[in-house]
């Protein structure tokens, strides 16, 4: 951990080893990283003897098939009762609105924020925000040895999932040899590597593939091919007979085509209340652009490399605004 977070960072290992009773959460469309972290943390803080409970709202739920197997069963979709006197833990969360239950957000809540996202507002009573970090997974497994936890199979197997998805199968910008180390020591604590891979990457139900035929089908190039694009509707999902969630990991694709600066992927959202919402998934494939700052003016966030945000535009509106911050950034 880079000594300019140390203060930061005993202050969080004071708040978990003093705290006594926890309330765990994280974003909204909750990813591996998220998911990881999550259950990771809940993991340490039950080898630590801590009262401690992970809170989903039950709209996130079900999950993205690859991350059905981690282990959720226990998590709470109503605050308890105590909550006003738990310590409130903050996984991969770089903007508290990207938990939006208002009572997450009061503002007497005792708040330990942990993440890496390099936007993040810091929002926490504590903070341990390490924007070198591959993922919350890496700050979560670096935590581990200052709380005096052992590092178990099963927790290693949380934060494998977190480390492998969010450096892309150790293939994006922010892989490290920190996180290579990481990924050692997790291997040492006997994860499967094989069997992580099948789960996350392949026994892809046949719907998915469906969904990315049509999304393939449409890619729109723009600006000579500096932004890639491609979009699916509602119709598109009852058709295929696909879940909402399978649409996760399809921009990798049209990330990988040959001269690509952008890649966006915009869909219809499914849920009830969000008629008329597109959610935009944009990843970068050089350093030319940093599509976190084009996801903050829509409210989203992310990384340098991969954010995403919510948007009433409609497609030919939403091409439109990319294009110009795309130009905006390049000039």
């Amino acid at each position: 951990m880079k000594a300019d977070v140390t203060t930061e960072r005993d202050q969080v290992v004071e708040e978990l080893r003093l705290g006594e009773k926890f309330l765990l959460t994280t974003h909204e469309n909750p990813d591996g990283d998220a998911l990881g972290s999550l259950v990771g943390m809940h993991m340490v803080l039950d080898l630590m003897g801590k009262d401690n409970m992970m809170f989903m709202s039950a709209e996130e739920f079900p999950l993205p098939y690859e991350y059905r197997r981690l282990p959720l069963a226990d998590v709470t979709h109503e605050l308890p009762p105590d909550a006003e006197e738990r310590t409130i833990v903050f996984l991969d969360c770089g903007n508290i609105d990207r938990m939006p239950v208002s009572f997450l957000g009061r503002d007497d809540a005792h708040i330990v924020n942990i993440d890496h996202h390099h936007d993040n507002t810091r929002f926490g009573t504590a903070n341990l925000v390490v924007g070198t970090a591959s993922c919350t997974a890496e700050i979560v497994y670096d935590l581990i040895a200052d709380l005096g936890v052992e590092l178990t199979l099963a927790l290693a197997a949380a934060l494998y999932v977190g480390l492998v998805t969010d450096t892309g199968k150790f293939q994006y910008e922010n892989t490290t040899s920190e996180s290579h180390r990481m990924a050692a020591d997790l291997i040492e604590a006997g994860v499967d590597v094989h069997q992580e891979f099948r789960q996350l990457y392949e026994n892809v139900p046949f719907a998915k593939l469906q969904l990315l035929t049509r999304v393939l089908s449409r890619v729109e190039r723009f600006d000579e091919g500096r932004l890639t694009l491609s979009h699916i509707t509602r119709i598109d999902y009852d058709e295929t007979g696909a879940d909402e969630n399978y649409s996760e990991g399809i921009v990798d694709h049209i990330r990988a085509v040959e001269g690509t600066v952008v890649a966006a992927f915009v869909r219809e959202q499914l849920k009830e209340g969000r008629e008329g919402v597109n959610k935009v998934s944009l990843r970068a494939a050089t350093d030319d652009v940093d599509v976190s700052v084009i996801a903050r003016k829509e409210g989203g966030g992310g990384h340098r490399q991969a954010a995403g945000f919510s948007s009433t535009k409609d497609l030919r509106g939403l091409i439109g605004f990319i294009r110009a911050e795309i130009a905006a950034q390049q000039r």
